[in-house]
Formats: C-alpha cells, sequence, structure tokens
C-alpha cells in the first residue's frame, strides 16, 4: 500500500508559520502515518517539533511547486485566501484540496491562529487553536535570564522609533541585563539601539544566532520586548513573558492568546495600513513610559505565568 501523502502550503515568515502549527497538528493527529510536506521556508525548519511534517520544501510565496509533488492524496492551502495560492495548489493536481473559497469562508475579522484551525475543522480535522507551545531548545547559558529588546519589524510600519527603543533598553538595565535582538539585516539597527542605549556592544546580538538559536535565546529570556513581528510569536511559543507593541494591526487578529497573562499587548485602538512607507501614527501613540511600565508590570507579578499547557 502506498503511503498516504499530505501537503501544505505556508511559503511565509515566522511570524505566519508559528501561527498555523495548531493547523499542523491537527493534520498529524488525523493522520498518523501519513507523510506529509511542508512547502515554506526551510530555513524555519528547525523550529517545528519532530515529527510533525516529515519535511519542509523550500518554497516562494506563489512560486510554482515541485514538479514531483503533482498527485499528492491531500492538500491543505494554509498560505491565504486565494485564488492565487489555491491556484498554486491546483496546479499539482492533488486528489483533495481544502482550501478557503472551496471548502471553508473566509472572515476577515478572524484571528490568524483560529482562522487555520476553523479550516481544517471545518473539513472533519479538529483543530485546538491553543495548541500553540513549542519546546525550548537548549539555552545560550550567558542569555539565561536577560531582557531582550527587539527593534525590528519587517514593515515600517510597524518599526518604533530607534530613540524610544534606545529609552527602554536604558531603562530596563535597572532590571537585568539587557540584549538586543534582530536579523543578520537588522544588525545595524540594532547597533543604533545599543549605541543610544549606552550598553556594551556585546548587548547587540543581532545576527549572532540561527532561528534555533534565536529561539534558544527568547526561550530562556526573562522578558522579550518587541514589535508585532515573528519573535512575538516565538515568545507566546516558548511561554516567555512579553509586551508586544501594535501599531497598523489589531492584537485581535494577530496578538497573543489573551488568556495567556504573561503576554502583554499595547495598541492604540485603531487600525492602519500595515503596507504604509512611514511608521503607523497609531503605534507613534505608544509611549516609552507605557512600555516600561508593563514590563516592570509583568515583572512584578511572576505568579501570573502559568505552567505550559500540554500538547
Amino acid at each position: 500500500m502506498s503511503t498516504y501523502r499530505i501537503l501544505v502550503l505556508r511559503a511565509l515568515g515566522l511570524g505566519d508559520l508559528l501561527t498555523a502549527v495548531p493547523a499542523l497538528r491537527a493534520l498529524r493527529r488525523a493522520h498518523r502515518s501519513a507523510h506529509i510536506t511542508l512547502a515554506g521556508p526551510v530555513a524555519l525548519a528547525a523550529l517545528l517539533p519532530a515529527g510533525l511534517v516529515d519535511e519542509v520544501r523550500d518554497a516562494r510565496s506563489l512560486a510554482p511547486l515541485d514538479a514531483d509533488l503533482a498527485g499528492a492524496d491531500l492538500a491543505v492551502n494554509l498560505h491565504g485566501r486565494g485564488p492565487q495560492s489555491t491556484t498554486v495548489l491546483d496546479d499539482i493536481r492533488p486528489h483533495r484540496l481544502l482550501a478557503f473559497g472551496r471548502t471553508s469562508t473566509w472572515r476577515a475579522d478572524e484571528h490568524e491562529v483560529h482562522r487555520w484551525c476553523r479550516l481544517l475543522s471545518e473539513s472533519g480535522f479538529p483543530a485546538d487553536p491553543c495548541q500553540l507551545d513549542l519546546d525550548v531548545p537548549d539555552d545560550p547559558p550567558l542569555a539565561r535570564g536577560a531582557l531582550l529588546v527587539h527593534p525590528g519589524a519587517a514593515q515600517l510600519s510597524r518599526r518604533w522609533p530607534v530613540e524610544r527603543w534606545a529609552q527602554v533598553a536604558r531603562r530596563l538595565q535597572g532590571s537585568g541585563r539587557v540584549l538586543v535582538t534582530g536579523s543578520t539585516q537588522e544588525r545595524p539597527l540594532a547597533r543604533q539601539v545599543v549605541a543610544a542605549a549606552g550598553l556594551p556592544s556585546a548587548a547587540c546580538v543581532a545576527g549572532a544566532t540561527d532561528v534555533r538559536g534565536l529561539a534558544a535565546l527568547i526561550g530562556c529570556a526573562r522578558l522579550l520586548v518587541s514589535a508585532d513581528t515573528g519573535v512575538a510569536h516565538l515568545a507566546t511559543a516558548l511561554r516567555t513573558p512579553s509586551v508586544v507593541l501594535f501599531g497598523p494591526t489589531s492584537p485581535q487578529l494577530w496578538g497573543p492568546p489573551p488568556e495567556r497573562m504573561q503576554h502583554q499587548v499595547l495598541w492604540a485602538g485603531r487600525a492602519g495600513d500595515n503596507f504604509a512607507g512611514r511608521v503607523d501614527p497609531g503605534l507613534l501613540e505608544l509611549t516609552v513610559d507605557q512600555v516600561v511600565d508593563s514590563v516592570d508590570a509583568l515583572l512584578s507579578h511572576p505568579a501570573r505565568i502559568p505552567e505550559p499547557m500540554p500538547r
């Protein structure tokens, strides 16, 4: 008997992958012995729990998929609402396709995690949106208990001003060791924050790790402060307390689960253009005092940080 083959499309970024983990878990529960292929960024594969998928094929958003993926028994569009992403999967002629516009109806006001769980649940694969947790990788000893500041974000609209991040980093020094994180591309930004905050140059760890190393750093940290970006979802998955600054996008769509009180969100309460070529006006309404006060509140109430939920 041939192996049942499942192909999942999610060729997006870090936060996008992490919000799809509960849906991927639902697929694996329903098909324990199937061969599951995730078409997505292979650089992020190291974050996925062992056995969740069998392979990750490097894929770019809306680009044609490898020809040998044709004829999958089941294809699942966790990439977007369609029709473009659905067409990418149609082109490999799966026997069955789950996608918005085909098996479910897209809802614009739905949280990203709940959206993909609903797509699976309505197709006969019960999915639990609470199953976000990941295991913490082996931690770097020098970073254990650090306070992390992550000033970068993919979109300009979500980039809080450098001088404000520097003020936050400067004021957090009284609560512990402060490290400034980021990707290799964000290293100049991180260095600006470190210099303006008066931190030692070694406090810049941007680009110093691969994605698994970044997860280890966040997993053993005391707290993370960041914009609404991929590392915020890592903090949620690793249950590291966090303060997240939201700009054009509501935390009701992309924020951490509200019942997890160790994650605090700051938002001015009005949506904007995520792809604007300038910082979102609502994000600019958030103050340094608000951020520091939120950090102090979390650090002062460790009892609010629950034990990991069973997966």
